[in-house]
């Protein structure tokens, strides 16, 4: 039985796929077929892009402001390091444990994080990541604090499918891992609960009065972002085989921000462009201009924004419905 004041039907038409979206799930697999020799690089792309989906639950959709999301990545990365590094090597078992260490950090530090506004929250979450930081650092015989957690073997993907230097293997698994968590992530917005996120974000004061529980929402998709990050962190531990006390740095948790406001917050696929147009243009930049090449990201962003002020997504929806006028 439906809520009252939710309409089901509404609800259905946002959430079947349209042609643009298969448009965009197909551009990985031409990637595959055209940039053989980029693989690496691009499951890099699907693991950042699965990492900014998660900050865009808690963000975009319940406007719960972090700078500290990169604790959950990085508590992900270490689960599965260390699961790794102890024989136990799995990779779908260091994705599950990453995915319970870090939405167990969430859930406990969301009751720190729903205590206050936006700049609370905004500390919050940064001490909590300074403080892993710090702690990873410190505890040499556990984490290898500076010199990284070495010694990581990871098993055959199903027992078949080994990781191998070209990066096939890594990056299907890293797409099919971001595809399955996106489809989950796309029926939740498009839920009630989505609904009710998105009433919380633009009004919190009057969501009480329509009976939803305000905290317990908000605790909740803290604690799923929280395991979506884990989860990107333990791919990155698995493709790489390695993993660097920098999964805990304060710089991550930026460029992660900014790639979502450049994207557009509040929308699933505003977080994926966002992490590929960013990675992207890192890749290409450094690449020709080693010295330089962030005055020109700085450039380019700093473009992006001044004509798409709602990010990528909406300058792209603007420009679709600029041209379907034209059409009349």
């Amino acid at each position: 039985m439906a809520r009252p004041g939710v309409d089901p039907t509404a609800l259905t038409r946002a959430a079947r796929w349209q042609w643009a979206e298969w448009v965009f799930w197909l551009m990985p697999l031409i990637a595959y077929f055209a940039f053989p020799q980029n693989l690496v690089f691009l499951s890099q792309i699907a693991i950042t892009a699965l990492f900014c989906l998660s900050l865009d639950l808690i963000l975009g959709y319940a406007g719960i402001v972090s700078l500290g999301h990169t604790a959950f990545f990085g508590v992900g990365a270490y689960t599965a390091g260390l699961l790794a590094s102890h024989g136990h090597g799995e990779p779908l078992l260091g994705l599950f444990g990453a995915a319970a260490c870090a939405a167990g950090l969430g859930f406990v530090s969301s009751f720190l994080v729903l205590r206050g506004a936006d700049l609370t929250r905004l500390m919050v979450t940064l001490g909590v990541s300074m403080m892993l930081f710090e702690a990873a650092n410190k505890l040499t015989d556990l984490t290898g604090g500076v010199d990284g957690l070495q010694g990581i073997t990871v098993e055959p993907l199903l027992g078949r499918f080994s990781f191998d230097l070209y990066g096939k293997t890594a990056f299907w698994y890293s797409f099919i891992v971001l595809f399955i968590l996106f489809w989950v992530a796309r029926r939740l917005v498009h839920s009630p609960v989505g609904l009710s996120l998105r009433g919380i974000r633009q009004n919190v004061g009057r969501m009480p009065a329509l009976g939803t529980p305000v905290n317990r929402r908000l605790a909740a998709i803290y604690t799923v972002g929280a395991a979506y990050a884990g989860v990107a962190g333990a791919l990155l531990a698995q493709t790489t085989q390695f993993v660097a006390v920098d999964v805990l740095a304060f710089p991550r948790s930026a460029e992660l921000l900014l790639m979502l406001v450049l994207g557009g917050a509040g929308n699933l696929y505003g977080a994926l462009l966002g992490a590929i147009v960013f990675m992207t243009a890192r890749h290409l930049l450094s690449d020709l201009n080693p010295q330089y090449w962030q005055f020109w990201l700085g450039m380019l962003l700093v473009l992006i924004v001044l004509f798409a002020r709602d990010g990528i997504v909406g300058g792209l929806r603007r420009a679709a419905r600029r041209l379907s006028r034209s059409r009349r």
